[in-house]
């Protein structure tokens, strides 16, 4: 899922006013300041989904080409799922 940057923005204020309100965070910076980092790091963490996305896209290829006739038989999605899923422990990305 790609989010525009006004769209990143505004998660990123949601965020910060949801943990300021409960008293989880005490912001030693500027709330624009602070807002900006989260908005960093959720675009950060979007970037380093798409392309586990594309990795794992590019090995199901490799392994249905590997395959041969026998790929015929399997469910791409769900064997997608099984690569991204293993691609993001090792990479500890939380999907």
């Amino acid at each position: 899922m790609r989010l525009r940057e006004d769209q990143i923005h505004r998660l990123a204020e949601k965020v910060y006013s949801d943990l300021a309100a409960d008293g989880l965070i005490t912001p030693k910076g500027e709330r624009s300041a602070v807002v900006a980092g989260i908005a960093k790091a959720i675009s950060q963490d979007f970037s380093r989904e798409q392309l586990l996305e594309r990795d794992a896209e590019r090995l199901l290829d490799e392994t249905v080409a590997a395959m041969g006739r026998g790929a015929a038989e399997i469910d791409r999605r769900k064997m997608l799922r099984m690569i991204k899923e293993k691609l993001a422990k090792e990479r500890k990305i939380v999907l």
